[in-house]
């Protein structure tokens, strides 16, 4: 096969055209090394920069600090010295304080009594004491009444009796029988115990006069004595008196015995 051949024209242009196309080649290699060469030194002065700023910051910092602590720790140092409270302001602290704590005693005192308070206690505010005494249950006969409760109170003697079981015996509300307490109470037959009885405030009673019993009378010797009418705790001796009676003293002798069997 014959080699073709390229005419002279066409072989100029190729030239042209492959030195152009290298020029560029060269062109762009010459930019992307300008290129990197810039990056490298921006990045080079920004890493100077950043070390140049860093230590200036942190000595500007320290000294702006510093003044600021010391200032601090000059006024925690040098506390004001206070004035010393003169005689009256002493004198008056001291009222204050007593003025306080009296108060606050008397609130805790008022707020246990509110606590403890009962019934009983109103209907003392809500009666006189002469309307407590003359105190009557309607269709009662208000002395057998009286003797019947002493009675009863007296056979518990010194432990005492609640008055809420006292009244249920007695088939009294709890009205009447607070206000019996009380008119008792005012006679000096009985006494009250206030005591908290589950969770609730109520009264204890207790004996202080038993009844007097008509057995404790049988076989006295003042009823069928000869000279009772003469009698008296005002005659001298030899004329009839229970102070130096001998039949009144082996009565009480006779008895005596019996209740120590």
């Amino acid at each position: 096969m014959a080699k073709k051949e390229i005419d002279p024209e066409t072989s100029n242009q190729i030239k042209k055209e492959l030195f152009e196309l290298r020029t560029q080649l060269e062109n762009q290699k010459k930019l992307k090394k300008k290129a990197a060469k810039t990056k490298e030194e921006k990045l080079k002065k920004k890493a100077a920069k950043t070390k140049e700023e860093k230590p200036k910051k942190k000595a500007a910092k320290t000294k702006e600090e510093k003044p600021k602590k010391k200032a601090a720790k000059t006024k925690e140092e040098k506390p004001k010295k206070l004035k010393k409270p003169t005689k009256a302001q002493l004198a008056q602290a001291r009222k204050d304080a007593k003025a306080l704590k009296e108060k606050e005693e008397a609130e805790a005192k008022a707020a246990k009594e509110a606590a403890e308070r009962t019934p009983e206690d109103d209907l003392e505010d809500e009666f006189s004491d002469e309307q407590i005494r003359n105190f009557q249950i309607e269709k009662m006969d208000m002395d057998k009444l009286t003797n019947r409760v002493c009675e009863i109170i007296a056979e518990y003697e010194d432990n005492g009796v609640l008055q809420s079981e006292l009244w249920k015996k007695l088939k009294l509300n709890n009205k009447d029988g607070s206000r019996l307490a009380l008119r008792l109470e005012r006679r000096g037959l009985i006494s009250r115990e206030k005591l908290l009885q589950k969770g609730r405030w109520t009264y204890k009673l207790i004996i202080e006069q038993a009844p007097i019993k008509l057995e404790s009378l049988v076989n006295s010797p003042c009823l069928t004595c000869p000279v009772e009418q003469k009698c008296d705790f005002e005659n001298a001796y030899p004329e009839p008196s229970p102070l130096h009676c001998q039949l009144i003293e082996d009565w009480v002798t006779v008895e005596l015995s019996k209740k120590q069997k």
